[in-house]
């Protein structure tokens, strides 16, 4: 069994920039996902998962029409189900880090995302997550698992936290 650790903290506290820092530093020995917010006038429309190997597609979006909702913003189920738990199905087949950027709200109302988790976080791999700071029961679950580091990012340590995820991750064979 790999050995997982999970970023946790509140939204717009830096995760997604740890991540992409951990992610400039580690080339093609990491496969999986990140998320980006979708910008425009007034502030924040949605959001968009982007693999490692290039793809990217729009998660959800306030002019979405959608029965699954987080606030304001509705959520395709099926672009997670595809895109998201695919590129972690992926990368356990082929990278020896796996990067999943973001474990939330949105990407829980998948059930194949879901799957692609734990059988991420089950597998031989090293997982590097992101995950919001709730205590959604599933999420609970897993950051309770015994292979599972958790850290909480927040304004003091996250100028640190790149080098010591790196330093944490195994180094280059």
């Amino acid at each position: 069994m790999g050995h997982t650790l999970i970023l946790t903290g509140r939204s717009g506290i830096g995760k997604t920039t740890i991540i992409k820092a951990v992610i400039a530093q580690l080339g093609d020995r990491a496969g999986g996902f990140y998320t980006e917010e979708i910008l425009g006038p007034g502030g924040r429309k949605g959001f968009r998962l982007i693999t490692l190997d290039g793809q990217s597609a729009v998660i959800a979006h306030i002019d979405f029409k959608s029965r699954s909702q987080v606030g304001r913003y509705d959520v395709k189920v099926d672009v997670i189900d595809n895109l998201g738990a695919g590129a972690i199905r992926a990368a356990i087949d082929h990278n020896p880090i796996v990067i999943i950027d973001e474990i939330g709200k949105m990407e829980l109302f998948s059930s194949q995302f879901q799957s692609a988790v734990l059988k991420a976080v089950s597998s031989s791999k090293v997982v590097l997550a992101t995950a919001m700071l709730d205590n959604h029961p599933w999420l609970l679950a897993l950051k309770s698992l015994p292979q599972v580091t958790v850290w909480e990012v927040n304004k003091p340590n996250r100028t640190r936290l790149v080098e010591q995820v790196l330093a944490w991750l195994p180094p280059q064979t």
